[in-house]
């Protein structure tokens, strides 16, 4: 890897509430979704290099660092958009767990188009930032906002939510892995397909706020459809969620549609308490960590996020 020239963090996400509203035309799903960036992290570190050459490289050999890894994708797609010839050689370290439901690939894929819209020096608007991100996958528009936000349609229509004070988590991820497609059917036969949809679909609209922007407890209003399905398809997933509630927590749930769960404690000493009881499950990943607000994330990002600044109000409905 040739000197990098900088450094950014690539933060993870979790769901604080996920509803399924309903299978669209096109085989995706309409979603009503609050997210929340949180501290744990990958790092990203971007070099140039002489020729054109997209080149990536990872400490973890498990990774794919090929044309199906989102950093490519993002750096090409940047690229073929805007003209750009010069290459760049990128060197990921992951740290957030793969298929957790915590936005791993997502984060990554969008802190590469800030990175490279910086390091190309790209004359973009956060609209066509965000109209790239969105084709590269729901997830990764919301990283180009962070902090707290609603995702809506596909999850790619982002709005940002005022933060709220900081909250001590864990997070755990076990030794359990479902792929978010096989979380979708799964879902779909259990409840979609059933002969009470209606009625279902009908509690996932109405049990969101009806004004998600007012300030409320990260830990009052919790809720993932995806989580009786994929605790039932791995019940380990299932154990974790009870094993963070009898360690203190003050409420926990699925992250996302993946495999970790997050729990929320009161304080500090809390947390603390709870790592140590929980570490006895050797094959348990876990992560202390805190929610990460808006003001925060720009920050983390330097001189990259002046784009993040003047997307705050950008609605994006370009979908996936």
């Amino acid at each position: 890897m040739s000197t990098p020239l900088f450094t950014l963090q690539s933060f993870a996400k979790i769901n604080c509430s996920l509803r399924i509203l309903g299978q669209r035309p096109d085989g995706y799903h309409d979603i009503r979704t609050v997210l929340q960036t949180v501290s744990l992290h990958d790092t990203l570190q971007f070099a140039t290099i002489p020729d054109s050459e997209i080149s990536l490289s990872c400490d973890n050999p498990l990774i794919p660092i090929g044309r199906n890894n989102l950093i490519v994708q993002a750096a090409h797609a940047l690229r073929d958009r805007y003209g750009v010839r010069d290459g760049v050689r990128i060197h990921l370290e992951k740290r957030i767990p793969v298929q957790g439901g915590l936005g791993g690939g997502s984060s990554n894929g969008a802190v590469t188009l800030l990175g490279l819209a910086h390091l190309w020096q790209v004359r973009t608007e956060p609209s066509e930032l965000a109209e790239l991100a969105a084709g590269l996958g729901s997830d990764v528009p919301f990283f180009l906002t962070g902090g707290r936000t609603l995702g809506t349609g596909t999850g790619t229509s982002i709005t940002a939510l005022p933060d709220l004070d900081v909250q001590d988590l864990l997070i755990v991820t076990p030794a359990a892995t479902v792929a978010t497609g096989d979380a979708y059917k799964a879902f779909n036969s259990a409840a979609l397909t059933t002969r009470n949809s209606v009625s279902i679909l009908a509690i996932s609209r109405g049990s969101t706020k009806s004004s998600d922007s007012d300030q409320w407890s990260i830990a009052d209003d919790l809720g993932n459809d995806f989580e009786q399905v994929i605790f039932d398809i791995e019940p380990e997933i299932g154990r974790v969620k009870n094993a963070l509630l009898q360690a203190g927590a003050r409420s926990a749930l699925l992250a996302g549609s993946g495999s970790s769960v997050f729990g929320i404690f009161d304080n500090r000493e809390a947390q603390q308490r709870a790592l140590e009881q929980i570490r006895a499950e050797s094959s348990w990943r876990i992560f202390p960590c805190v929610t990460l607000s808006r003001e925060e994330y720009v920050r983390a990002m330097g001189s990259c996020g002046a784009l993040l600044l003047r997307s705050f109000d950008l609605r994006s409905d370009t979908g996936a």
